[in-house]
């Protein structure tokens, strides 16, 4: 470039001047290489030679040089204007074009006459930089993000002295919410559904007669009434079905192979609505079906369960009477042995309950069975929720109070993932009805916390609570310490006291306002070590670049892992969609802010040079 010509100012104005010039040449421009290191070992790809320099480079000749070639502007130079009229004075001019001389030096071959310089040149500068500047992502802390471990003492190997059952009488009290109890309040809304095909004129099984049956629960002194009706709404509470689960339950967990045996074979599949016409021949009372008929069952050993499920199915209300009577008289005869015939002799203990300790000790998941976890649930759920599902819509549209609820198979994935146990504390922030702390509570043994605004479901929860311990007593089982409160998280005061012993905190907060949920991050600070936030958006991104902007953010503690759940997980769709688990990682955090502080030191020491 001869004197007074235009000398760029910009790196665009510099791409364009070099590839004018190469174009003059027949020689291709790579601007990708135009500030690597790289671009030496690419000979097609030289970059260009800077005024000031040795005569080596092809785009420009020593002799076309001249003092006005040697004013090149740094890289961070403001973008003023790409033409220089006058000659700078001698002092900047020397300290500007030192960046173009290293430059130049950097790129000069071998064999160039140039005299070497010990100063590194500025695309080993910026490379320099830019190794400096390599993105720092959460994922490099202490543990992977991509699975999280579960920490000693979290694991549910740490539920080896967790004692499930219980030892109190399971008589449940007179304020027990019954399936009859619940039929008896929305009697309108159910009709009848057995007949005696005996007598047509009987109306002992109509709606208005309210026919009833009772079932015997595993723990002593413990049965519960049912209503024989079913609901006008097939989607609404339906005693019936109620009540062949529970038993298909207890059966399938509380007995031995041989105790089965004696109620017959156990169905694959729940009695439907669904119903046949009475049969021509009608069953013998006492559970035997004639053999023209049904030759294929066994003759010699009744088959209740089967005569339950035909009874149903064919409305045969007397046969369905007689013979939850025959099974209840065999349920009683394992809950209470016969006394020994020497009177200081100790009588002999329920059987059903000491079969299912001893089982349950024994079988690789060591706890409750989820079959009897998520009878337990149900039944509490369908008589005190169900009823009054009403009392949960009653909420503002687009508001953090709009209602949701997770699923026990959600709640499964929370336990699964955290590794929850007896001797952990978990704190739900909008606890609602108070599904997931009971669900935990009954399936760990965990000590449980929540807290709701809302009064409807507030008051559902200290009922569900309630309910639930006396149906665990019926069960023979026990129920981890759970507190319910009703106020706002953000001012309870036992919020903040229980925060830093928690280990696992669950936020639904998929409908929460941004303000709420900004409120809530300054508490997590409190956190322990280890202790992991389970939410449904997330208080920071998974995976998040470290940067000046985030380093010193609130919930920069947090090891975040995106997760799945799947249709049925939650209330409010029938898709499935993601939750976020934050792990609590103080020591990786440190780690990683001292590697971006000595970056950022380093920076600044190649930035002087």
């Amino acid at each position: 470039m001869a004197s007074g010509e235009v000398s760029v100012t910009t790196r665009h104005a510099w791409r364009v001047q070099v590839e004018q010039e190469r174009e003059r040449q027949g020689t291709p421009f790579n601007s990708v290489d135009s500030y690597s290191d790289n671009a030496a070992l690419t000979p097609s790809v030289d970059p260009p030679s800077l005024p000031g320099s040795a005569p080596s480079s092809p785009l420009t000749n020593a002799s076309d040089l001249s003092d006005d070639d040697y004013w090149l502007p740094s890289p961070k130079r403001k973008r003023t204007a790409n033409t220089v009229s006058a000659h700078p004075k001698p002092k900047p001019r020397r300290a500007k074009c030192t960046h173009a001389r290293r430059a130049f030096r950097d790129h000069t071959p071998a064999d160039s006459s140039a005299a070497p310089s010990s100063s590194p040149s500025r695309a080993v500068s910026r490379q320099r930089s830019l190794a400096l500047e390599e993105p720092i992502y959460r994922s490099s802390s202490s543990r992977s993000s991509s699975t999280f471990r579960i920490l000693p003492g979290h694991g549910h190997g740490d539920n080896a002295n967790w004692v499930w059952w219980t030892e109190d009488d399971g008589s449940p009290g007179p304020d027990l919410v019954s399936a009859a109890s619940v039929v008896r309040q929305l009697a309108k809304s159910y009709k009848s559904h057995f007949i005696n095909p005996q007598d047509p004129d009987d109306k002992s099984f109509e709606a208005e007669a309210l026919p009833s049956t009772e079932l015997e629960y595993p723990n002593n002194h413990s049965c519960e009434t049912f209503i024989l009706l079913v609901p006008k709404d097939p989607d609404h509470y339906n005693p019936i079905i109620c009540l062949v689960e529970s038993l298909y339950t207890i059966i399938n967990c509380y007995l031995t192979p041989p105790q089965k045996a004696l109620f017959g074979t156990l169905p694959t599949a729940l009695p439907s609505d669904r119903t046949s016409p009475p049969p021509s021949s009608i069953a013998d009372l006492s559970g035997n079906v004639p053999i023209s008929s049904h030759n294929s069952e066994n003759t010699t050993q009744p088959n209740h369960l089967r005569t339950l499920q035909r009874a149903f199915r064919r409305r045969d209300g007397p046969l369905f009477l007689h013979t939850m009577d025959t099974i209840n008289f065999l349920l009683r005869s394992f809950k209470y042995p016969p006394l020994p015939d020497d009177v200081f002799e100790p009588a002999l203990p329920n059987q059903l309950l000491t079969h299912a300790r001893e089982c349950w000790v024994q079988s690789s998941h060591r706890g409750i069975p989820k079959q009897v976890l998520l009878r337990i649930i149900e039944e509490t759920y369908q008589r005190i929720v169900g009823p009054n599902i009403g009392q949960l819509s009653r909420y503002s549209a687009f508001t953090s109070e709009v209602y949701g609820e997770l699923m026990p198979s959600f709640t499964d994935k929370i336990i699964a993932q955290t590794g929850l146990h007896a001797g952990s504390l978990l704190v739900d922030l909008g606890s609602g009805v108070g599904n997931v702390l009971l669900h935990a509570a009954l399936a760990t043994g965990c000590s449980a916390f929540g807290v709701e605004f809302m009064a409807g479901p507030a008051a559902l929860a200290q009922e569900q609570l309630w309910q639930l311990r006396k149906r665990c007593r019926m069960w023979g089982l026990s129920l981890g310490n759970v507190e319910l409160e009703e106020g706002d998280m953000l001012a309870s005061s036992r919020v903040d006291a229980l925060l830093p012993k928690a280990d696992v905190v669950v936020v639904n907060n998929k409908v929460f306002e941004e303000t709420l949920n900004a409120a809530l991050r300054p508490k997590f600070l409190d956190l322990k070590e280890g202790a992991v936030v389970i939410s449904l958006k997330p208080f920071v991104q998974p995976n998040a670049r470290v940067t000046e902007r985030n380093v010193d953010d609130i919930c920069a503690i947090f090891d975040v892992e995106e997760r799945p759940y799947h249709s049925g997980d939650v209330s409010w769709g029938s898709s499935g969609g993601t939750y976020y688990v934050h792990r609590v990682d103080r020591i990786g955090y440190a780690s990683i802010r001292e590697r971006f502080e000595n970056s950022r030191a380093r920076s600044v020491r190649v930035g002087r040079r």
